[in-house]
């Protein structure tokens, strides 16, 4: 009788191709979410992943903006290379920054990437995701918490514009302390919630923003520390997570009944 956990004992799905390392732990969180997210009664059920944690990337956001010649383009393609070779069937990148050089991965391999950037956009225009139930409006503009890479890349600005939404950023201090918080919290392994980026929050809103997207994988790891209750109130999207969503069917597995709470 063939043991139960043997290669082909269960149902195989498509195999996911993680671009990871962009940063470390919010791979690890976007794995973590998968399974999570996951309808599964064994180890079978689950989303069969190959990770290639690559955290030598080099700095997405210096590149993007002219603050360093070291092009992660190569590098990203390189790696979805790799991860085709191993028989990914498509690819994923925990990374929003790094979305910015889709063009250069595409360019290297067939296999194709899921957009962070694109399910994101999906969500937060899909009724009951970004209005949370209480209303049936879209948006006219969003507001966008992210490096200051993703924010000159433009890759939401231009995918939200082509639905006729408008990205609203912070304004200069309001940047500076995303960043830190990116930067010098999580990257840095210090941690970090969101609570610092209430006011941030506050503002986006107060200028037309009726949907708050955490378009920052280290903001994902960063919410996962705030207190529930700290921004009761606002609608917020979380890049990882839709991501991690999305790849669940995509891979050919069930997506377990989950409750959005914020």
């Amino acid at each position: 009788m063939p043991d139960a956990g043997a290669p082909g004992a269960g149902t195989a799905g498509t195999l996911v191709g993680v671009l990871g390392g962009v940063g470390p732990l919010a791979t690890v969180r976007f794995m973590e979410r998968v399974v999570r997210l996951t309808d599964a009664a064994r180890d079978q059920d689950h989303v069969d992943m190959v990770v290639l944690q690559h955290a030598a990337v080099p700095d997405r956001t210096a590149f993007v903006l002219g603050r360093s010649t070291d092009d992660p383009g190569p590098v990203l393609a390189a790696d979805a290379r790799r991860l085709a070779a191993a028989g990914a069937g498509f690819l994923v990148l925990p990374c929003n920054t790094a979305h910015a050089f889709a063009g250069a991965i595409a360019a290297a391999t067939p296999v194709p990437l899921l957009s962070a950037v694109d399910v994101t956009v999906s969500a937060v225009l899909s009724r009951g995701t970004w209005t949370g139930g209480r209303d049936t409006t879209r948006p006219g503009a969003v507001g966008l918490l992210a490096t200051e890479g993703t924010i000159e890349s433009g890759v939401y600005r231009g995918a939200f514009g082509a639905r006729g939404v408008a990205t609203l950023v912070p304004d200069a201090a309001g940047q500076a302390t995303v960043t830190s918080l990116v930067y010098d919290g999580v990257k840095a392994g210090r941690g970090g919630d969101l609570s610092g980026l209430e006011s941030v929050v506050a503002d986006l809103r107060s200028r037309g923003a009726g949907a708050i997207v955490l378009g920052c994988t280290e903001l994902s790891v960063a919410a996962e520390a705030t207190p529930p209750d700290l921004l009761p109130d606002v609608v917020l999207v979380d890049a990882l997570d839709e991501l991690a969503r999305a790849t669940v069917p995509r891979a050919g597995r069930r997506l377990r009944a989950s409750t959005r709470t914020r």
